[in-house]
Parts: C-alpha cells; sequence; structure tokens
C-alpha cells in the first residue's frame, strides 16, 4: 500500500499525472470538506471547546493534521477558529504532515496564496493567510517538533485508512507426518513437525505478481482487464504473523476459527500512540521513533486532543477490507498499481488500545457515529444559519458550498443536500453510519468531549 501510494516515483499521491486530481466529482472520491463547509467549520468548533474546557491557554497551542488533502479541511477550521480571538491569539504554529510534493504545493496555495514557500530543516514552510500564522510542512509526524509546554490539537480526517495493513488468515494444525530415512544403524527423522504444528497458526496473506500464464486471455474470456497482482497464503509462519496476532487478545480469541482473517496496521498504532504522547506525555519507552530523533519529552500537565474521522468497524477487527478506488467505483486493489486508490478499514478498538497504551494520561472516547458527531455539534443549526444568510442577502452569497451563479432556492437545496450526504444513515446513499468519529484527550475522570456526550 505505501509503494502504491507514496512512492517517490509512480505513487498515487505522489506523481501528478498530466494535472489529474484525485479529489472531488472529477476525481476519484469526494471527502466532507470537499462536501460541505459546515464539516470543518464543526471541527473547529470542537477545537474551540477543547480549548475552552482546557482553561483557554493563551499560548502554546498548535494544530497539527495528517493527511491534509487539498487542504479544505485545515482552511475551513482556521476560518472558524479566526472568529474565537482569544483562542486565534493563542496559536503559534500549524504544522501538515504530508508526504505529495504535488499535495504540498495545493495546500500551500489555498492556505497561503503567495507568501514565499521555503525550505527548512524539517520540511517546508510558509504563512498562512489567516493571522500571519507559520505553516510547517513535514513528511512524517516524527519530524514534528514535540515540545511539553506546548498544547496540540491534532486532526486525522481518512487518514488512517491509507496506512499499510498486514493480513493474516487462520490455518489449522499440520496433518502431516514426519518422513522417516532408514540407514543400516538407526531410523532418522526428517522434517520432524515443530510442537507448534498441533495447534492453529496464524499465516500472512502476500502479495504476489500474477503468474504470467493466468494473464492469457481469451475472446470468450471476459474483456476486464485481469489483475496485476494477487493475495497468495504464505506456507509458513514469519515474523509478522508470529509478532503482530500475538500482541491483543482480541486477535488470539479468533485464531481457532479455521480460515478467520484479520488486518492489522502497525503504523496506525504508531501514529496513534505518538498522538497520545504529545497529548498525555509518556515515561515509557517510544519504539515508534526513530532512533536519529530525541526521546519524547516527558509533560508534567497533559494538554491538548486528537480527533480521528475514519471509517471501519465500532469494535470487531477488520476482515477482507482491502479495496481499489478509481472514478468514485470499488475497483480491484491489485489493478493498474499507483493508478488507483487504495484504502482499508479502520481497527478503531486498536487505535484506542495503542493510545492507551502509549499515555497513560490520556482518555479515549468513542468511536461514535459521524451523524451522531455533527449532530450533537449542531450541524442543522449551522445549515439553518446560512439559508437565513441567503434569504437576507438575496442570493448575493453565503461561503464555500455553492456557486455564485446559482439561485437561492437551489444554493438551499444544496446545502440541505450536503448535510443529509454527510449524516444519513441509508446504505450507499450517506456517511452517517459509515464513519465513525474517535477523540483521545487529557485525562480528566471521564468526562466526556463535547460531539461525544458532552457539554459545550
Amino acid at each position: 500500500m505505501r509503494q502504491c501510494l507514496t512512492a517517490p516515483d509512480g505513487g498515487y499521491y505522489t506523481t501528478n499525472r498530466d494535472g489529474r486530481d484525485q479529489f472531488g466529482k472529477r476525481g476519484d472520491f469526494v471527502t466532507s470538506p470537499e462536501i460541505s463547509q459546515i464539516f470543518g467549520e464543526l471541527l473547529g468548533l470542537w477545537l474551540t471547546a477543547e480549548w475552552h474546557i482546557q482553561g483557554r491557554k493563551k499560548y502554546g497551542v498548535e494544530i497539527i493534521e495528517v493527511g491534509p488533502g487539498r487542504g479544505t479541511l485545515m482552511d475551513d477550521i482556521l476560518r472558524s477558529i479566526s472568529n474565537f480571538k482569544p483562542l486565534a491569539s493563542s496559536v503559534e504554529n500549524i504544522y501538515l504532515v504530508e508526504a505529495s510534493p504535488s499535495l504540498r504545493a495545493t495546500q500551500k496555495e489555498l492556505l497561503c496564496g503567495d507568501s514565499l514557500f521555503e525550505e527548512v530543516p524539517i520540511g517546508h514552510r510558509s504563512i498562512s493567510k489567516y493571522a500571519g500564522l507559520p505553516i510547517t510542512w513535514c513528511e512524517d509526524i516524527r519530524f514534528v517538533p514535540s515540545r511539553p509546554e506546548k498544547t496540540p490539537f491534532i486532526f486525522a480526517h481518512e487518514f488512517f485508512d491509507a496506512l499499510p495493513i498486514h493480513a493474516f488468515q487462520s490455518v489449522p494444525p499440520s496433518k502431516t507426518s514426519p518422513h522417516t530415512l532408514t540407514t543400516p544403524t538407526d531410523q532418522i527423522t526428517l522434517n520432524a513437525p515443530s510442537p507448534e504444528a498441533s495447534k492453529p497458526q496464524w499465516r500472512e496473506l502476500l502479495v504476489l505478481p500474477v503468474a504470467p500464464s493466468s494473464l492469457i486471455t481469451t475472446t470468450s474470456q471476459s474483456k476486464e482487464p485481469k489483475a496485476d497482482f494477487q493475495l497468495s497464503l504464505a506456507k509458513a509462519s514469519n515474523p509478522s504473523s508470529l509478532l503482530l496476532p500475538a500482541q491483543s487478545q482480541r486477535y488470539k480469541a479468533l485464531l481457532p476459527t479455521s480460515g478467520a482473517v484479520i488486518e492489522i496496521s502497525p503504523e496506525s498504532h504508531s501514529y496513534v500512540a505518538e498522538f497520545a504522547r504529545r497529548i498525555g506525555g509518556s515515561t515509557k519507552a517510544n519504539p515508534s521513533r526513530s532512533s536519529a530523533l530525541p526521546p519524547a519529552p516527558h509533560k508534567s500537565e497533559p494538554s491538548g486532543a486528537a480527533l480521528i474521522l475514519d471509517y471501519g468497524p465500532s469494535s470487531t477487527v477488520p476482515t477482507s477490507s482491502l479495496r481499489g478506488i478509481r472514478s468514485h467505483q470499488l475497483v480491484s486493489p491489485f489493478r493498474s498499481p499507483g493508478e488507483v486508490d487504495l484504502s482499508a478499514d479502520v481497527d478503531f478498538t486498536a487505535l484506542a488500545e495503542a493510545a492507551l497504551g502509549a499515555s497513560e494520561k490520556v482518555e479515549v472516547h468513542g468511536p461514535v457515529e459521524q451523524a451522531d458527531f455533527l449532530g450533537q455539534m449542531g450541524i442543522h443549526d449551522r445549515a439553518n444559519q446560512l439559508i437565513r444568510a441567503l434569504d437576507k442577502k438575496g442570493g448575493a452569497g453565503s461561503g464555500a458550498d455553492v456557486s455564485r451563479s446559482s439561485g437561492v432556492e437551489e444554493r438551499k437545496t444544496i446545502i440541505r443536500g450536503a448535510v443529509e450526504r454527510l449524516i444519513s444513515r441509508l446504505p450507499g446513499r450517506g456517511m452517517g453510519t459509515l464513519y465513525k468519529v474517535l477523540a483521545v484527550v487529557p485525562e480528566r475522570g471521564g468526562r466526556k468531549p463535547v460531539g461525544f456526550g458532552g457539554d459545550f
């Protein structure tokens, strides 16, 4: 997945193919920030509420987004919090974690306009159009400075679904008998089965090239092109299959079920653990950080928060979810590598376990369905506010959602339709149930954040 999505040469996100945009109606998929400005505005409101709950810090606030796409979400967040002057004045730095040079350029143009785009030791930097705040781009969150006196608010929208996964399948105990070799003096056992062979085992599902002979087609066969790669079950255990499934009781419980398939994303665990350490600090060793970087500093007072929005099951282990997406259609993930978006369901329970394991001073809330989160954040109130503004201005213009050349009633319809798409629970028509929201906040006795049952 990493090679197909972010390889310097030919990666889906890192290669500009004739100026083709991955996002939007003309691209391969549409994300929530592209559907409505309200989505990003409500995330800005969530940030404001958390900042208020944590004592309205006057300085040291940092905003970090991983996988910022076009920059639309960050643009809406910054525009939203600019209305809260005390919060806006407390923000010192903005960091965008982005591996794609072409997407960095798109984000810079939207967020910074004509400001200078300069190279710095940890990446690139420019000046935002919002209050002249500095924006720094890094290729990995490990390069974003981690200082215990800072208060980081971290956003990850449709980021974890693009991180690489390992897939494993449970196989029953081996039934093969050992072979014996008779010599003049003794019998020697060959290939004696290990004690583990009498138990179920996890075997990794590997991505291998399709054999050339299987690519041959005839006129009577399907006209759809064959895949370039395929999944193949490993013939023996490997380090990944021995180590990764052993890290959670959830995986161990599925091992006796012959044929069960599980997906594990160690990189996802490392990222959310880094979020937790930046918020709550840690005295534990940090295995996810490069040895070339300083260890994460101890943080005496937890502060900040992380909000993760993505798709996947609320509590079960993802299974066989790897998919390709092209022109808004599901396609084989093993065809046209580098030209197709790849994603897999996010294991929210595994993220929660990794966050809590990384820092003793954080709490995890959720996941909750996106419909519930946006409803509690006031999506209908904000939509009605935009509609009233349209009526008041007589259609002179109301924001980023709609074309200014449209009629007032058409604009209202677009606003209502966007809200419905974000929160609808109908299968195939909306994102309300499919998408989930998870929050990592400082430990505070279980007080629920806004959007998760808490009050403003």
